[in-house]
């Protein structure tokens, strides 16, 4: 017998409790996704609209999402047009747009509703199909496209779908353009909207892998040729775990056939085998235990989030977080290809790439969570350009890169650091360590009543940066240290004298009080969250005990 499922919540919650056996309910949640007509508050975070599938994520709230974005490029916005590099919705239409999705379940048949809608508007457009993000980046520059439409939710889990807007320059969209598609589909919800699906015509498509190639090539912050002779002629294992995402394919386009590549979780699985396919030291486990099996001279891994904006390393003797390899990159960039500039950083990332920086006279530049936010340094125009931009959340992008996060480009850079260095990463890294300093960067944080979430929390948490100004004295653990520096630009982080630091932030989405630390001894951690946690419990009026 059948069981009824009273809403895409309850039937989602009995796939993912066992993905093998109740596979067969995706059917049941296609059904939800197209006959589901309520409508969904949407809200473009960090990196675009999410949503459950058949919940929020529904084909007539995708509609309404994708009119809110027509209307908004009709209205011919001077402050929207020149946020997205365009002059008038008439050159829009000309250049088009590209329009593609992850392996997500449904993703052709909701790109297909965006086009179909375009299309009516008479906007030209290309369908990469299963695309990573970055494809989607060089893609808009290469066939100089108006803007691209990725109907990804990235690492989210299975049950999730979403919606990233990338303008003409191929970054994400700053606020000039989600706060307006924000208001205009919202107010189309508010109406209850319920729009009729347009059947697309003719698809045009592209090879948006060979742009990606084309785009790496013209750009020379990589050198291919050097890291495809590497692979030829070294002795050397590399491992790619793609956790059945768009990424698969690709890595043997870009670098040829080799038996000394490896590929896992390559093939179709829109349940992802029921994990958060997420780039996280435990779903790396597949890799590392692959890498130490090798008796290989040069080892690396890899393992790259479902839409390749996200990455993590590894080369068998330890796994190698974005918290060393951003830093490992401006090192790289800086002292062995010679690019000068400045380096962007989220402000919760180590301070190992601060040390860096501080020795070799390069600026450091420390921006809100968000990829976002290092916009003004990815630029070309831009006055400060920067040599590399990450974040601690697994997001890279380089010198003359795209302005989004791409994970194919730090798999290629890993290569080529090798290539160069004849080393393998942790070798690398532990170079850097002697020279700079160490440096032990971790996050935790605590759940709070429901009732904080949003503005209330912030205030309480405000006063935090009140208590402990420049120069304040406080314990850790059994050493005294001082606060050498506060900054305030996303949460407080307070900077201590040792180089150690803590930053304490509360969760946009959820009921959390985030912790970022950084210790200089792998046995300091400890004291420093516990501080942190403090903290936070006296902020918010919570017992200690």
């Amino acid at each position: 017998m059948v069981q009824a499922y009273k809403d895409a919540v309850h039937c989602w919650k009995a796939i993912m409790s066992d993905v093998s056996k109740n596979r067969a309910l995706l059917t049941t949640i296609e059904k939800f996704a197209r006959e589901n007509i309520k409508p969904s508050e949407v809200v473009f975070g960090t990196s675009g609209w999410r949503g459950e599938i058949g919940t929020d994520f529904t084909f007539n709230n995708v509609r309404v999402v994708t009119s809110a974005i027509i209307e908004m490029l009709k209205s011919n916005d001077s402050v929207v047009m020149e946020a997205m590099g365009v002059s008038n919705f008439n050159e829009i239409k000309k250049r088009g747009i590209i329009v593609g999705h992850d392996n997500r379940f449904l993703g052709h048949d909701f790109a297909m509703e965006v086009i179909g809608l375009l299309q009516k508007e008479g906007i030209r457009t290309w369908y990469a199909g299963e695309a990573p993000t970055p494809e989607f980046s060089t893609g808009i520059e290469m066939l100089k496209a108006a803007c691209s439409f990725n109907l990804t939710p990235s690492h989210n889990p299975a049950n999730f779908a979403g919606f990233k807007f990338n303008p003409s320059d191929g970054g994400p969209a700053g606020p000039e353009i989600t706060t307006k598609i924000e208001k205009i589909a919202n107010r189309m919800m508010a109406e209850s909207i319920v729009l009729n699906p347009i059947n697309p015509g003719n698809v045009e498509k592209a090879d948006f892998t060979r742009l990606y190639v084309e785009f790496i090539k013209e750009r020379k912050t990589l050198n291919l040729m050097r890291i495809r002779d590497f692979i030829d002629r070294e002795d050397c294992i590399i491992c790619v775990d793609n956790v059945h995402g768009s990424t698969r394919g690709r890595i043997e386009k870009i670098l040829g056939k080799s038996s000394k590549i490896k590929y896992f979780r390559t093939e179709d699985d829109l349940l992802f085998g029921g994990i958060a396919p997420e780039p996280s030291e435990k779903n790396m486990k597949k890799v590392v235990n692959a890498l130490k099996r090798s008796s290989a001279g040069f080892r690396l891994g890899v393992i790259m989030d479902p839409d390749g904006d996200r990455i993590r390393h590894a080369d068998g003797s330890m796994q190698i977080p974005m918290n060393y390899f951003g830093a490992m990159a401006l090192h790289f960039l800086h002292v062995h290809k010679n690019i000068s500039g400045i380096v962007a950083k989220s402000v919760g990332t180590s301070n190992l790439v601060n040390a860096i920086a501080e020795k070799l006279g390069i600026p450091v530049k420390e921006t809100k969570v968000g990829f976002k936010n290092f916009r003004p340094y990815m630029l070309k125009t831009s006055d400060e350009r920067a040599i590399v931009a990450f974040e601690e959340s697994d997001g890279i992008s380089a010198y003359n890169h795209t302005l989004e996060k791409d994970a194919i480009f730090g798999m290629l850079l890993a290569i080529e650091m090798m290539a160069v260095t004849g080393k393998n990463l942790s070798e690398y890294l532990k170079d850097i360590m002697d020279e700079f300093g160490y440096y032990y960067p971790d996050r935790s944080g605590i759940s709070v009543d429901r009732t904080f979430v949003g503005e209330p929390l912030k205030k309480k948490l405000s006063v935090i940066k009140q208590r402990f100004k420049k120069g304040t004295k406080v314990k850790i653990g059994e050493k005294n240290r001082t606060v050498k520096d506060v900054i305030t630009v996303d949460g407080t982080k307070l900077v201590f004298n040792d180089g150690s630091w803590l930053m304490i932030r509360p969760s946009g989405t959820e009921p959390k009080v985030r912790f970022y630390i950084e210790a200089r001894t792998k046995n300091g951690k400890r004291a420093v969250f516990e501080l942190a946690e403090k903290m936070t419990r006296e902020a918010l009026g919570m017992d200690n005990s």
